[in-house]
């Protein structure tokens, strides 16, 4: 016990290792005693049953090592974390060192059995952990060991802070004797609904909570930053003996379902039957997510910059994506744009389509907004050797991607585009001062713009600026992405775009997009087949032409699945806060009722209950339209269509008060991106803002 140490930057740091342990799927066994200590004792005692060793620093920077009262398991083939508790009479701030013989290889020459190798060990200094000691009196690291052998087996391990604060007499070195439970080859059998074998999302934890296999280390397929693991049927696991509790699911359109597994000490099969709640793509309606990456971000910058097209394809099949859409980008852009063919990627299957397209981000023009190209048949801008060669500002990517057939659109929107208050719609112009669809409020009056992200960034920063633009007569599509490891990395298709389409057609359905034949989802509520007195969105203009003014019939079907037990700790969440959409949000007090909206040009008209039970039900919905306008359903924030318009003798749609707000916008996106353009490329900008700005006001004459 050391006393000495103040309460505060103790608790800080025990706060750390908590979260720390709790990312690498260890959570600590007390961590609620460590979380509600109210004094330096009750933190230490909390913390110190973890310790493996203890390590002291005198005042003379020696360092010299006990054995902790942890128990010595260690997991053969898997790691396992353990404390380390370090009191810094010297106050250094060093790198804390530690070393073992039995994790040394030396190659080349002959190993004794005492020595021989079979240890590897690394402390865990990411964040939220710290690499250097802290200086504090008393505080804790992580030290994580693998185990290649079952069985007992000794190891001697060594800790110092830097040359010459080993102690005299050996005390820096401390060996301890472990015991490695073994692991045994469990096969997976995974059937889908139908019986057809599948691909499916594994989250297995011991009845302590952590997590097989290991999270420390981990090796593509698997991804160091998840939970859960990806496994085909007939693939294998290796587990310890012990009992396990076991999530299985394939995406959001399956049920979770639990089992529990005893591995005993022989190989086993363990079978997984996946139940479905819905099937959208039995009524014509094929999921995809259009912005996922296999570099950057939560990946893996070593040995490779990122994963490989048979590790992203696995995750597309897990979560049942019917198309992926991998984008090549700033990190790793090098070698990941060796992956890129212009065309459906040859591990593709009927059912699931998996292509490499790019997202221009990291590039020159990134300030501007990040922008998505599907469906491109080149990926490197003309004459450009590197990523420095490109132009500085959107709006030339835009025009040379569309002069390809690509289907074009901004990535992650909302960023940029943040309000002081919810109200949705809002005439408050927001700073244009990121990187999402910023220079959308310039390149949508070019028709250069496809689609506007929606689902990975608040609804109300990304909503907004589509409805505003959508009330100045442009008719952008929205499509639904994860910018699957940066914004969101627990799995790809957490936004998604359901595109109806007649199979899982990568080419039919980006050009799906282009089209507004699309609802955007979670993939926990659903809004199919969505039709205004027989207009079908996505058919043709998505257009119904009305004589006179008169009311009009908005029909669709809502499928929505809400767990049993409302989530109040994500609902007391701002809007702000991730996840930014979920069904949950949308849920009606304590009940299992999600709120439904009719929205004309903006606003909601009608607002109804619906039971999200999992079951189908069919809503027709009047509305009264005095003007031209377009129409849209919601379920906010969870679900979305795109519009179908309806026009009143033949007048195009002008919201007076929106095309003010998209004067001011240019104005105010003028103001924070012409700086960082290229002055040899400004006055092309300048005159491309000028016309849009033109293009807002000829619009604002024209409505009344």
């Amino acid at each position: 016990m050391v006393p000495s140490v103040e309460f505060q930057p103790l608790a800080a740091q025990a706060v750390r290792v908590v979260e720390a342990l709790e990312m690498l799927g260890e959570p600590l066994p007390n961590a609620t005693a460590v979380l509600a200590a109210r004094s330096v004792e009750e933190l230490q005692k909390a913390l110190d049953a973890a310790c493996l060793v203890g390590i002291h620093i005198n005042p003379e920077s020696r360092v010299k090592v006990q054995q902790g009262p942890a128990r010595p398991d260690l997991v053969q083939l898997g790691w396992r974390s353990f404390l380390v508790k370090v009191q810094n009479e010297a106050g250094i701030t060093a790198a804390l060192q530690v070393r073992s013989p039995q994790a040394e290889r030396h190659h080349g020459s002959p190993q004794n059995v005492i020595n021989k190798a079979w240890l590897d060990l690394q402390q865990f200094t990411k964040q939220p952990m710290q690499e250097r000691l802290s200086g504090l009196e008393v505080e804790y690291r992580i030290l994580q060991l693998y185990s290649r052998d079952s069985g007992k087996r000794e190891a001697k391990l060594s800790f110092d802070a830097g040359q010459g604060t080993q102690d005299l007499g050996f005390r820096n070195e401390v060996d301890i004797l472990f015991t490695a439970r073994a692991a045994i080859k469990v096969n997976f059998r995974v059937r889908d609904t139908d019986g057809k074998p599948a691909t499916a999302m594994f989250e297995i934890r011991d009845s302590g909570g952590r997590v097989y296999p290991s999270q420390a280390k981990r090796t593509a397929p698997d991804l160091a930053f998840h939970p859960q693991i990806y496994r085909a049927d007939g693939e294998d696991v290796y587990l310890p003996l012990g009992d396990f509790n076991i999530l299985y699911t394939r995406g959001p359109e399956y049920r979770r379902k639990t089992m529990k597994l005893r591995v005993e000490d022989k190989p086993m099969t363990a079978s997984f039957q996946l139940e479905r709640w819905i099937d959208p793509s039995k009524q014509g309606w094929y999921s995809g997510d259009h912005h996922i990456h296999a570099s950057g971000c939560a990946h893996y910058e070593k040995p490779a910059e990122g994963v490989y097209p048979k590790d992203m394809m696995r995750h597309i099949l897990g979560e049942d994506l019917k198309v992926g859409s991998v984008l090549s980008w700033g990190p790793g852009w090098y070698f990941q744009k060796t992956f890129f063919e212009g065309k459906d990627h040859k591990l593709s299957t009927d059912l699931h389509k998996m292509r490499y397209d790019v997202e221009v981000s990291g590039f020159p023009s990134s300030h501007t907004g990040h922008i998505v190209l599907l469906g491109v048949k080149e990926q490197d801008y003309p004459n450009a050797q590197r990523i420095e060669d490109w132009p500085s500002w959107g709006v030339p990517v835009f025009r040379w991607a569309k002069s390809q057939g690509a289907v074009t659109g901004f990535a992650h929107s909302g960023w940029g585009l943040q309000y002081k208050a919810e109200k949705l719609p809002t005439d408050e112009v927001p700073p244009f001062d990121g990187i999402g669809a910023n220079e959308y409020i310039v390149g949508v009056t070019q028709n250069l713009v496809d689609f506007i992200s929606t689902v990975d960034t608040p609804y109300l920063n990304e909503l907004n600026i589509w409805y505003h633009t959508l009330n100045a007569g442009y008719r952008t599509r929205i499509s639904g992405e994860t910018d699957f490891p940066c914004i969101y990395g627990e799995r790809v298709g957490l936004g998604r775009s359901y595109v109806r389409q007649k199979s899982a057609d990568y080419g039919d359905w980006v050009q799906g997009l282009r089209e507004g034949r699309n609802y955007v989802s979670d993939g926990k509520s659903h809004l199919i087949d969505f039709q205004v007195n027989g207009a079908r969105m996505g058919d043709g203009a998505s257009e119904l032409k009305l004589d006179k003014p008169g009311k009009v019939t908005a029909s669709v079907t809502v499928q929505a699945l809400l767990n049993e037990t409302p989530d109040e700790e994500l609902r007391r969440r701002p809007y702000d806060q991730k996840p930014y959409w979920d069904i949950e949000r949308a849920r009606v007090g304590r009940s299992n009722n999600i709120k439904v909206e009719l929205i004309v040009n903006g606003e909601a008209v009608k607002t109804v209950e619906v039971a999200a039970d999992g079951r189908p039900h069919k809503l027709a919905l009047e509305a009264d339209i005095a003007r031209s306008a377009w129409v849209a359903y919601r379920v906010l924030p969870s679900a979305h269509t795109n519009p179908v318009w309806v026009t009143v003798g033949g007048s195009p749609v002008r919201v007076k008060e929106s095309l003010a707000w998209c004067v001011r916008a240019v104005e105010q996106c003028r103001q924070q991106k012409m700086p960082r353009i290229r002055l040899e490329e400004r006055g092309e900008a300048e005159r491309t803002y000028d016309a849009a700005r033109k293009a807002y006001e000829t619009r604002l004459a024209e409505a009344r």
